[in-house]
């Protein structure tokens, strides 16, 4: 491996995983609905949530490795091709915006409503 030009620091994608798994964690303890529902708005937005984040990252990584892989053979072509069909998948995700913001309007319009 080469050393990182100007991207993130490793260290620094090992706190986003980190405050993933916090998450996680805390969802497992099943917190009220109105609280879980402000966690994950911003985390499935259509525009920069996670899916479409993760998404844009594979297909740019597939574009970097394609370009610089030297040789490219075989397997690095597997390797290009999954990332890239990973990424249109991962993308699909993007109607868990909708799913989200759609549960959150039922239950802001539900007179007595418990969340």
């Amino acid at each position: 491996m080469t050393a990182l030009s100007n991207g993130p620091l490793p260290e620094k994608i090992d706190q986003v995983v980190d405050i993933l798994l916090e998450l996680r964690d805390h969802l497992r303890a099943e917190p009220p609905t109105d609280e879980v529902l402000t966690l994950l708005i911003p985390l499935v937005d259509e525009d920069d949530g996670i899916p479409m984040l993760l998404s844009d990252v594979l297909r740019a990584s597939a574009r970097a490795i394609a370009t610089d892989a030297d040789p490219y053979t075989g397997d690095v072509s597997s390797v290009v091709a999954t990332l890239r069909e990973a990424a249109t998948e991962i993308m699909q995700w993007y109607s868990l915006h909708w799913e989200v913001r759609r549960l959150d309007q039922v239950i802001d319009d539900t007179p007595g409503a418990t969340s």
